[in-house]
């Protein structure tokens, strides 16, 4: 047996809102380099989205009856990519969502944000979080946002059953959300974000996965922007030196030990980095859904934002007599990078 270890963020380039992070740690049969996840789980899981046909309703669902039976012939397969290709605007959270909630249903389930954040983070925001919107009760939101929870619980069992049947395994799914006071202090003393990307990447992954006691493992991330070496920065975290393998604009790789670690460009195109894109989505997501909600309640015409810098400091600039009526300091609303 073997682990593979697929890393991704969301939300590196707004001013407004957390980024986000997540790892999936898979159990594969054999050598981790060499087993193919996407082979193994082709009958429940797609790269590609769900045919076109159907009217669509504004979650992304299709309209219509929603028996079991009707349920299942209406999507044969979980939607598994780049968020990107999963989710936007247009089509609404739902497909994104459904996707999300499946894969996670073989592990838990989730009634409000406050439960999915606790199972990502081992903790939740207190209600003394400087970032309001996130404090007392704004975690509540309910989930699923707009998913159907039948089809949901039906790709969960069918997800389980597959994996009993290739002896695969979703072990692990972990994320860091880097709130926006910790995200500029943390700016301020690394000198950029793209350090500050890298080091909680590296951090995630360690916290998911000990190279001296979880075995062989294929560790795939994301290249972060223009940068090719990690060597310094793996050994720091994982308080050894690895071995480079090669480093390039395309791929860098080292080894540690039995395993090794992978940045990649276009990493996507491997099921956990594509998985951990979407966790990373979802959780984003909701986040603006839970800022834009407190906000709205102060100001209930106010456009809501993604939080991306051009609508950004038009939200910001529409907010600003409230945020200083209620006293909120700009590093806990504004990101600086």
């Amino acid at each position: 047996m073997g682990l593979i270890i697929g890393v991704d963020e969301a939300g590196y380039g707004p001013n407004l809102g957390p980024l986000v992070i997540s790892a999936t740690v898979w159990n594969v049969p054999g050598d981790p380099g060499e087993f193919d996840l996407w082979n193994a789980l082709r009958r429940v899981i797609s790269n590609r989205p769900p045919r076109a046909g159907r009217p669509q309703s504004a979650s992304g669902r299709p309209n219509g009856p929603a028996s079991a039976t009707a349920v299942r012939k209406r999507a044969a397969k979980l939607h598994v990519a780049d968020s990107k290709q999963v989710y936007s605007p247009a089509r609404g959270i739902g497909p994104l969502e459904s996707s999300v909630l499946s894969l996670l249903g073989s592990q838990a389930a989730f009634a409000t944000l406050s439960d999915l954040w606790m199972h990502l983070c081992g903790v939740a925001p207190g209600t003394d979080c400087p970032e309001r919107w996130f404090a007392g009760d704004g975690l509540a939101l309910p989930l699923p946002l707009c998913a159907d929870e039948r089809e949901i619980a039906t790709f969960a069992d069918r997800l389980q059953s597959q994996f009993d049947d290739s002896q695969v395994q979703l072990r692990r799914v972990a994320s860091d959300i880097v709130l926006t006071e910790r995200f500029n202090s943390q700016t301020h003393e690394m000198g950029s974000k793209g350090a500050v990307l890298s080091r909680a990447t590296l951090e995630l992954v360690r916290r998911v996965w000990n190279p001296d006691h979880d075995g062989p493992a294929l560790v795939i991330a994301d290249k972060h922007g223009g940068r090719s070496r990690y060597q310094g920065l793996l050994a720091d975290v994982f308080d050894v030196i690895p071995m480079c393998l090669d480093e390039g604009l395309q791929r860098s790789r080292y080894r540690l030990g039995q395993s090794e670690v992978r940045f990649e460009a276009r990493a996507e195109r491997h099921l956990p980095v594509a998985v951990a894109s979407m966790v990373s989505k979802y959780v984003r997501e909701l986040s603006m859904e839970v800022f834009n909600r407190f906000w709205r309640r102060h100001l209930p015409d106010l456009v809501p934002t993604k939080g991306y810098p051009t609508d950004a400091r038009r939200f910001r600039a529409e907010i600003a007599h409230v945020q200083t009526e209620l006293g909120i300091p700009d590093a806990v609303l504004w990101r600086n990078r």
